[in-house]
């Protein structure tokens, strides 16, 4: 069975996350957006109620259909369970799979497009979860390509569809299209003015979810949010991506009006805070993750503000990624502890900031 290596992995740090290259519409407050969906295959038991033959079954029958669908140099299939714990992480950090995956022994896999645009975890709570993203505030780009490679799948693979209830899943709140919309943003403007409990409480209202920087269960780091629909049955793709292009431009809207509050009444305390955040990343001769994110999150604000100059965001957006813990050790080439990770961390960053 055709397994991706290492080596092939490592080959990944040679490119931008096309979620991280800056270019979509809106992005220097709209990181990314991502459309997930979730499928089942007729005749196999839901992944939550599958033997481990079930779940190798589910996996050969979709490489099988990733072979005869696409070129061979046109994506990777990797067989999870035979990772090392780094190389779980890394996909993790690099948002190609999600952390059920990296936790798990069971039989799970990932066809992965080799430029990244899209990805296909196999046995994870539904036998596949389709995910595609890109750069900026564009639902519409994105959609088109997932709905493309889901049409490719279904070609080649009998879904699980009731005439009324839609896509059939193993968590209901996903019944329906199996759709999931989220919008990663930067928001530090409006937790400088308080203002993010109330976005929190109406994004409530509207039947949406907030999650932290990795999805389900993650904290919020680096004022990065994570916004997706909460509802997919009786909903259409189309109604969602219109819910989600009407609603995301207000929040978008909020953190402006907040960035021009704080240029016109205090922008000597927020040019102190991002100065501040480029001087320690510059000198800090050793530094954890957290405490690095939430200084890159100073640094976009900058930037994006006109406030700091000689730092160019792509380099800023580049170290969000490549100092995580799994990426740093993948640059330097070796596992290393917890502290001497912070310290080859401070000496990377300063490397690529320079004094």
């Amino acid at each position: 069975m055709r397994c991706v290596c290492a080596m092939n992995l490592d080959n990944l740090l040679s490119q931008t996350c096309p979620w991280l290259l800056g270019n979509g519409e809106e992005n220097d407050i709209v990181i990314s957006c991502r459309i997930r969906l979730a499928r089942n295959l007729v005749g196999f038991p839901f992944p939550t109620r599958a033997t481990e033959q079930d779940r190798r079954l589910v996996r050969d029958t979709v490489q099988q259909a990733a072979a005869e669908l696409f070129a061979e140099n046109d994506y990777h299939f990797v067989n999870i369970q035979t990772l090392s714990p780094l190389d779980r992480e890394y996909l993790l950090e690099r948002q190609l799979i999600s952390r059920e995956l990296v936790q798990t022994e069971r039989t799970h896999a990932a066809l992965i497009d080799r430029q990244e645009c899209f990805c296909v975890m196999v046995n994870e709570e539904d036998h596949l979860r389709i995910h595609a993203t890109a750069s900026g505030l564009v639902p519409q780009k994105v959609w088109e390509q997932i709905d493309k490679i889901d049409d490719q799948l279904g070609s080649k693979l009998d879904y699980v569809f009731h005439e009324k209830y839609g896509f059939l899943t193993s968590c209901v709140t996903n019944a329906g299209t199996g759709m999931r919309i989220s919008m990663m943003l930067h928001l530090p403007a409006l937790i400088v003015i308080n203002e993010m409990d109330k976005v929190l409480r109406s994004l409530q209202k509207a039947n949406l979810t907030v999650r932290g920087l990795y999805g389900e269960g993650s904290q919020v780091l680096g004022d990065l949010y994570q916004i997706s629909n909460r509802v997919t049955l009786g909903k259409s793709e189309a109604e969602m991506i219109v819910k989600m292009t009407d609603l995301i431009p207000q929040i978008v809207a909020y953190e402006r009006q907040a960035r021009d509050f704080l240029l016109k009444d205090r922008r000597e305390i927020i040019l102190d805070r991002c100065s501040r955040a480029l001087g320690v990343l510059q000198t800090a001769r050793t530094i954890g993750s957290v405490e690095t994110i939430h200084h890159l999150s100073s640094l976009r604000l900058g930037i994006h503000t006109g406030l700091l100059e000689g730092v160019d965001i792509a380099t800023v957006n580049s170290l969000l990624l490549h100092t995580q813990p799994a990426h740093l050790q993948k640059i330097q080439g070796a596992d290393t502890s917890q502290a001497d990770q912070d310290i080859v961390r401070a000496s990377y960053i300063r490397r690529v900031i320079g004094g």
